[in-house]
Parts: structure tokens; C-alpha cells; sequence
């Protein structure tokens, strides 16, 4: 990761009379994007319009979320709009080496955010697109690395405005500036990024694998330990549950209504800590994105739970979005809250981790009632008629203990790939901005 410092530089510089470039090779041209580009703009059409089959289309959401940087319909699927649209719209008909820039953003860093044409094959410019097409003779590829410069987005993200959506213009994109070594010197420069930015993103690509097999390895500790103990040459029974399959021979088998009280305490201020249920983290305080699902700044009335309550996203239990909490706050009046009748009766973290075992979601997946996944219910019927296989709560503090420990281990492998990933990540950004701004000399330039 420090090859960019080991390469060579230009004989001689210039000031490139951009602010965020600084200075460029001697040799080096500079010119507005509007003298190198010729502009047009996508279909005017909406997400209804979009078909399986026809002509593919790119459109915003390809840019900001899948296909960054560059698109070919052979290798990433698009959706299409007619044939019809070849006769009346070819202003919008993209060809080899266009552009297509995103017109807004919903954040500061993807303004600017495109991908170019690597095909030449029919493809359209969809809704909420610019298409810039090169006037001039160039190493498409090059220009390419340049626009996704840090020294080129820059331009960029300071003459943009917007508070939520962040619109790029023609006139935004007109007033930027581009720069060029000669066309041999940019084919060497974009054949070089071509192979270290893949070597980067093989790179990373394992590390995300890594990632993935240490949380899987995570899931299958958790749900051994929780459906089967520590002890694997413990005598085993069958639980008289298809689902639950085998257990411990001294374990425990009790339907959930033997175990819990569905609460409906009411907040009788409204003032407590607003909480969601996910499942991806439980309970959790509401975020402020969400607060308007309440759809109402009176809380007052709404449900209350506490400490080592069990709560439930009855909408979205068959995903495993349920948690017992650890403090106490208020919730969606939709949420089912479920409190031991026992205290003592479940170690909290053992609970929430069995609850969302595969074993047991697959199961509310299979009982809850609707039409499709999206309306699916889990109601507390449901639930009190759903049984458990559980150990004492001494042995619950132990398995939960021995969990604490694995867990941080394979959390804190997790951290590492992760901070890996990211310096892998900053390397290509800095390495692609010295390259393209002549801060390093690529093997290959005279």
C-alpha cells in the first residue's frame, strides 16, 4: 500500500489554475467540461415505464447504488423500456464511452456520482440523467478515472446546494474543470488503474468473504450453544416439537403462555426514550428518521415497556425483528410486549438470542397470517401457543458467559477486515487521484 510512493515523478511541473488540483506534468492540457463534452438528457419517464425486456435502460439508482464508474448490459442487469423508443427518442440513445451523470443525490458525496457506457450495444440514458458524450478524442477509461478523482469531485460538491436532494446540472457539470496529458500518456495511465485498482478490489473482496464467514461462524456458535448447551455428550431427548428437533435430556419444554404476560402499560407523558425493534439490532433507541412513524409528536398514550421486556415487531417478527430490552422507553402501540411471569426465568440475553435462532423464526414465518411476506403477522396468540426448550437459568449465565467471550473474539476479527477494507479502500482513492493528477509517474510514460 505504499507503491504510489515508490514511483517516480514528472521532470517538471506546472500550476494547473484549479484549486483542487494544484500543479500538473508541464506537459499537461486544462479545459472547461464544457468545451470537451457535448451534452443531452435521459428519457423522460418513471419507474412504471420500466419493463423486463426490451431496450436496457440506465437510470439514476443504477448509478448511485450498483453500477458506479462503468456499465455494460452484458454484465449487469437493467431493466428496459421499448423498442418503440428507438424511433422517437434517440436524443436519450447512449453510445460507447458516454457518460451518464446522476442529476441529483440524496447526499453531499454522490454528487457527481456517474457511470459510463462500456458497451456498444442499444442502451438508453433513463430518468433523472445527464448524458455527457466526449467531443474530442480521448481514452474513455481515463476520463473516467478522472471524474471519480477526489480532486475532480471536489469541483463538484462545492457548487452544489440542497438541504435533503443535492441537484447536478448541465451548468454545474459545464463549469468544472478536466485535464489531459496526451492520449498515449492517458491510455498507460488508465491501463495502469485498470490493474491495481482490480488487484484493490480482489483484495477486498476476500476481506468481505472473511467478514461473512466469521458472522456465519457467529450465528452457528450462537445457535448451538442456545438450542443445544456447551456440552455436546450430554444425553438428548426429543423435545415433542418437529421444529425444535432434539435437546438436552434435562432441559425444559413449556409453551410460551406458561411463561409470559402480554403487557399494555400505557406512557402517561409521553416523555420516556422512543425505542424501534429490527432485526438487525433488536431493540434500539428510535432513530430520528423513523420518529415520524409514530405519525404524531404526542407520545402520550403510547406503550410502555421495561427493563427485560420482551418486544416484537409483529409485522416484521418473521424476520427475527424482536429484542428484549434493556431499559425502559416506549414503543410502537403495534409492538407486542411480553413480560416473564417469573423473574429469573430466562438470562434477558439468552432469551433474545434463542427467540432468534433460525429454528425459531422459520417457525413464525410459517404460523403468521397474511396475504405476502410484506403483510405477514405474528399476533400473541401466536406466540403463547409457540413452545420452548430452555435450561435452567444457571446454566442460561453460563452459556451466555461462554457467548460473551466467543463473541468479542469473532467481533473483533470482524473489526480488523473491516479496518483492513477501509485502508484498502483510501489506498485506491489516493492512488487513482495521483495518477490521474501527474502527482506520480505510471510505469509506461516516458
Amino acid at each position: 500500500m505504499t507503491e504510489s510512493a515508490k514511483l517516480s515523478q514528472y521532470s517538471s511541473y506546472k500550476n494547473s489554475e484549479i484549486e483542487t488540483v494544484g500543479k500538473i506534468p508541464s506537459h499537461w492540457m486544462t479545459n472547461r467540461f464544457k468545451n470537451v463534452f457535448n451534452f443531452s438528457k435521459g428519457l423522460t419517464i418513471t419507474k412504471e415505464n420500466l419493463e423486463d425486456e426490451g431496450i436496457p435502460c440506465v437510470n439514476y439508482g443504477e448509478i448511485h447504488s450498483k453500477y458506479g464508474f462503468e456499465v455494460d448490459p452484458d454484465l449487469h442487469p437493467l431493466k428496459c423500456v421499448k423498442e418503440d423508443y428507438l424511433k422517437r427518442s434517440q436524443s436519450s440513445l447512449l453510445k460507447h464511452g458516454d457518460f451518464i451523470f446522476a442529476d441529483t443525490s440524496e447526499d453531499i458525496e454522490g454528487s457527481g456520482n456517474f457511470t459510463y457506457l462500456n458497451s456498444h450495444k442499444d442502451v438508453f440514458a433513463g430518468y433523472h440523467t445527464i448524458i455527457a458524450r466526449l467531443k474530442a478524442e480521448c481514452n474513455e477509461r481515463f476520463i473516467a478515472y478522472v471524474l471519480d478523482s477526489t480532486s475532480y469531485r471536489t469541483q463538484i460538491r462545492k457548487k452544489v446546494k440542497g438541504v435533503k436532494v443535492f441537484s447536478i446540472t448541465q451548468a454545474i457539470l459545464k463549469g468544472t474543470k478536466l485535464w489531459f496529458p496526451p492520449l498515449e500518456e492517458q491510455t498507460a495511465i488508465a491501463n495502469f488503474l485498470d490493474k491495481k485498482t482490480t488487484q484493490i478490489d480482489e483484495a477486498i473482496a476476500i476481506k468481505e468473504k472473511q467478514i461473512e464467514l466469521l458472522i456465519e461462524r457467529k450465528q452457528i456458535i450462537i445457535q448451538q450453544a442456545v438450542t443445544q448447551g456447551l456440552n455436546l455428550d450430554v444425553p438428548m431427548k426429543d423435545s415433542g416439537v418437529d421444529w425444535i428437533g432434539d435437546i438436552p435430556e434435562h432441559w425444559e419444554v413449556k409453551r410460551a403462555k406458561y411463561l409470559f404476560n402480554e403487557v399494555d402499560e400505557r406512557s402517561m407523558t409521553g416523555e420516556e426514550e422512543l425505542l424501534s425493534v429490527s432485526h438487525m439490532t433488536g431493540v434500539t433507541p428510535r432513530s430520528e428518521k423513523n420518529v415520524s412513524m409514530f405519525m404524531a409528536e404526542d407520545y402520550t398514550g403510547s406503550k410502555l415497556c421495561r427493563r427485560d421486556d420482551l418486544v416484537m415487531n409483529i409485522m416484521w417478527a418473521w424476520m427475527g425483528a424482536l429484542g428484549v430490552s434493556d431499559r425502559t422507553g416506549i414503543v410502537s402501540p403495534s409492538y407486542g410486549v411480553y413480560r416473564q411471569k417469573q423473574t429469573n426465568t430466562f438470562n434477558p440475553k439468552y432469551l433474545e438470542f434463542l427467540l432468534k435462532t433460525t429454528k425459531y423464526i422459520e417457525h413464525y414465518n410459517r404460523v403468521s397470517t397474511g396475504l405476502h411476506s410484506s403483510r405477514l403477522r405474528f399476533y400473541g396468540h401466536m406466540f403463547f401457543a409457540m413452545k420452548l426448550g430452555f435450561p435452567n437459568i444457571d446454566e442460561q449465565n453460563e452459556i451466555i458467559n461462554f457467548l460473551d467471550v466467543e463473541i468479542e473474539k469473532l467481533d473483533n476479527a470482524v473489526v480488523v477486515q473491516e479496518k483492513q477494507i477501509e485502508r484498502l479502500k483510501e489506498y485506491k482513492t489516493t492512488l487513482i487521484n495521483s495518477a490521474v493528477t501527474g502527482k506520480i509517474k505510471v510505469p509506461g510514460v516516458v
